[in-house]
């Protein structure tokens, strides 16, 4: 079996929890999710390198600059069985963090950036497809909250596939993803 992780979604959901989001963490949710007697041929785990770039902020139009290290994604890729697919983080503006906003007062902090995360979903969808078409798994185990998933999940299941759908811990699963999956699994942190 293949386990596809959602990283954008396994983050939300790990700090919620109140987990450390590491390689190592990460690396135990991805076993948790296979039960002994299944073999797992892959983890695949996909996400967005940080943004890093200038931007001009919202109120006073000074510049500022944001600077991650995704050395975490290949700290990962680096671990046994696992692969990284990466996406591109994009800067999409500025939103008020509090609404209504009070228009005669407004300060740069009162606007936080808005990123969106573009191409991890797409990525999912075609190494679903293209387990579906090899037949190198019978099992695929998806960690997801994005029901934009739920056309490489009927595609799986119309191939032969058997389509689990992880769910964590105090996260309610969309409805969408559990009509299109054979088993939802719990799985606990580690």
């Amino acid at each position: 079996m293949a386990v596809l992780i959602d990283g954008g979604h396994l983050r939300v959901q790990a700090r919620r929890g109140g987990h450390k989001y590491i390689p190592d963490f990460i690396e135990k949710v991805a076993h948790a999710c296979v039960h002994e007697q299944e073999t797992l041929l892959r983890v695949l785990y996909y996400d967005c390198p940080p943004f890093n770039g200038e931007v001009k902020l919202p109120v006073s139009g000074k510049m500022t600059a944001f600077s991650g290290s995704d050395k975490w994604l290949n700290d990962l890729a680096a671990k046994d069985l696992f692969a990284i697919r990466k996406g591109v983080l994009k800067f999409r503006g500025f939103k008020p963090k509090k609404i209504p906003v009070a228009a005669a007062e407004l300060k740069d902090e009162d606007f936080s950036p808005d990123f969106e995360q573009k191409g991890v979903d797409m990525r999912i969808g075609l190494d679903m497809a293209n387990f579906a078409a090899d037949r190198t798994v019978d099992r695929i185990i998806l960690v997801t909250g994005d029901t934009d998933c739920v056309p490489a999940m009927k595609n799986c299941r119309i191939r032969g596939l058997q389509v689990i759908l992880a769910s964590m811990p105090d996260h309610r699963v969309a409805p969408e993803l559990l009509w299109h999956a054979d088993f939802e699994r719990a799985v606990g942190w580690p």
